[in-house]
């Protein structure tokens, strides 16, 4: 039986390249999407052919569901209760940038809690719902071994002062992917925190310019943007079970962002 997993916020950029890398692998996906649903549907057939091209059969679906509301949320796992009766891998990747970038000093309140409520809240209580029904699974399961995943940022720790709302919901689902990793391990279940740098996704492209030359000037020791595909190999390693003696690790896929060099 292929493994099941749930990836948020799947219908393009990051989310699509963590469901094509998890398809390439014989992972069964269900690819949950907020309003696009013509991109979700390319997603599923790229998974599809991924999957054909890798000789491995597999299940995709896709479900429209706002993880930032609680009913859709509660719905998302009831359809995957009733679809699939078991889950072995959440990736929690859905996320929004800030509609404006604006100082910190001028910011809205309006904006800060969309972005609280969409990165940083909706994830957190979808673990929540996730959690008690992995728990309940390995209970009567003792071979399963469940694994969870954080898509945060390199901007839960590097300063942006014109989107400090986008930094502060993703410092949180930074300490989120902590907490659940040392309330879930006792349970078997793993909890990986994979932080990306600068990506090649519609997020940055109104920044292309000015991470173009951050990157030439050598802003990341590896002089290139990341890409999708790039944070999908991570979360493929993670499904892999390449870790199986870590939990609450951040692994970071961003060029070597986080190096500090003298």
């Amino acid at each position: 039986m292929n493994q099941l997993a749930l990836v948020t916020g799947a219908s393009r950029g990051i989310g699509r390249g963590i469901a094509l890398e998890l398809a390439k692998i014989g992972s069964d996906v269900v690819i949950n999407y907020s309003s696009n649903e013509t991109a979700a549907n390319q997603t599923v057939e790229l998974c599809l052919k991924e999957a054909a091209k890798n000789g491995k059969q597999i299940n995709v679906e896709k479900f429209q569901a706002d993880i930032s509301v609680s009913q859709q949320r509660q719905n998302l796992v009831q359809f995957i209760k009733n679809r699939f009766g078991k889950i072995d891998l959440l990736v929690n990747n859905a996320g929004v940038a800030p509609l404006k970038r604006a100082d910190i000093l001028e910011a809205s309140e309006e904006s800060f809690d969309r972005l609280i409520n969409i990165n940083a809240k909706g994830p957190y209580f979808l673990t929540q719902l996730i959690s008690n029904w992995m728990i309940e699974f390995v209970a009567n399961n003792k071979q399963f071994n469940p694994k969870i995943v954080f898509i945060t940022s390199v901007s839960a720790y590097a300063v942006s002062l014109n989107r400090g709302d986008y930094c502060i919901s993703k410092a949180a689902l930074s300490m989120a992917a902590k907490l659940f990793a040392v309330r879930l391990a006792q349970f078997g279940i793993s909890v990986y925190e994979v932080r990306p740098g600068i990506i090649d996704t519609d997020m940055t492209k109104p920044a292309k310019e000015r991470y173009d030359q951050l990157i030439n000037n050598g802003l990341t020791p590896i002089r290139q943007w990341g890409t999708p595909e790039h944070i999908g190999k991570a979360v493929a390693a993670i499904a892999l079970g390449f870790f199986p003696y870590t939990t609450g690790d951040v692994i970071n896929v961003d060029g070597g962002f986080h190096l500090r060099v003298l």
